[in-house]
């Protein structure tokens, strides 16, 4: 999982947080349109001055080759930022990457579209050992709470 965002520190410098805004929707097409670089679902978050997206990626080697790569967009996108904006305080940048081992999550959804983790790989009805958090971790039966 990688959360990625920008905080757009000085609002009137458009001309300097404007181009950095623009970079992620270019990266993200471009990785919608290539699934084998490994970005499982993308979901942006606005509330100014912040804007976040959150990605969930197959693995932290496919995140890190997409970024390291210079026939995409991120590596020509980041050399711009440190060129042209650096440490200047218009605008900030930011991530956080989780690394998640396989079975070590659980996801819950009630009256919900598809949202968040279900959106990259695959729902399951909170049935049978799936009734509480604890047997969707695969840690009980699924008996400990049960919610009637």
């Amino acid at each position: 999982m990688f959360l990625i965002g920008m905080r757009i520190n000085k609002w009137w410098k458009f001309w300097k947080w404007l181009p950095v805004a623009t970079q992620m929707p270019r990266m993200l097409i471009e990785l919608a349109k290539q699934p084998e670089l490994g970005l499982l679902h993308a979901r942006s978050v606005f509330g100014f001055p912040n804007v976040m997206v959150i990605q969930y990626w197959r693995s932290f080697e496919h995140l890190h080759a997409y970024a390291t790569d210079r026939s995409f967009a991120h590596l020509p996108a980041w050399r711009d930022f440190n060129r042209k904006i650096a440490s200047n305080g218009d605008v900030g940048i930011w991530h956080e990457t989780f690394l998640v081992k396989d079975g070590a999550h659980e996801s819950l959804y009630n009256n919900m579209p598809r949202w968040g983790l279900a959106n990259a790989g695959t729902a399951a009805p909170a049935e049978g050992s799936r009734k509480s958090a604890k047997g969707r971790l695969r840690q009980t039966d699924g008996s400990d709470l049960e919610v009637s």
